[in-house]
């Protein structure tokens, strides 16, 4: 294929290509970044929802005791970003899988969309029963968002979480508490 390119592929064109990727790599590290500081502050919205209830908190962990006197574990991870497990009988019983989307870009967002569907999946190998994907639905059909992820069962704007006001965090808030098994006081 190279051999058939024409004009010739010349030895600067090889010494330049790494400039043609560039714009790329810094494109996708900037999403990155994007990423992980929303996921941190959701995680500090949660940590909110349930700090009546701490028992032990870390930078990537909060444990609870909620109204059932069973620990609840609240982690930061990758796939799923945070996980609600509950300790029963001993065990660590997986409850629900959370993605978080950070990024705003509409053209962007059915690509995020199967990126949760990606790790819900990987959620629901590990025995987790419930998913749940933080998203930027500004603009946006959830109907086309549930086509590219359709383990996702819940769907919550990531901007209303991270304002910690709107429909969408209420609903956030009261379906977090019920899933860590503690009143909203």
């Amino acid at each position: 294929m190279v051999g058939q390119i024409s004009p010739k592929i010349t030895a600067r064109d090889v010494a330049e290509l790494p400039l043609l990727t560039l714009g790329a790599q810094l494109y996708g590290s900037n999403n990155n970044a994007i990423g992980k500081r929303a996921t941190l502050d959701v995680f500090v919205s949660v940590a909110e929802i349930v700090k009546d209830f701490i028992v032990s908190q870390d930078a990537k962990k909060i444990t609870i005791l909620n109204a059932s006197k069973r620990k609840v574990i609240l982690a930061l991870s990758t796939d799923p970003d945070i996980r609600i497990q509950e300790e029963f009988e001993g065990k660590l019983r997986n409850k629900v899988a959370i993605e978080i989307k950070g990024g705003t870009d509409v053209s962007n967002a059915h690509n995020r969309a199967g990126e949760a569907e990606k790790s819900h999946q990987k959620a629901k190998k590990q025995g987790f029963r419930d998913y749940w994907t933080l998203i930027s639905k500004t603009g946006l059909s959830v109907d086309k968002l549930k086509q590219e992820s359709p383990t996702t069962n819940s769907w919550f704007d990531v901007a209303q979480v991270l304002a910690r006001q709107g429909d969408d965090w209420k609903e956030f808030r009261s379906r977090f508490a019920d899933s860590a098994g503690i009143p909203l006081g």
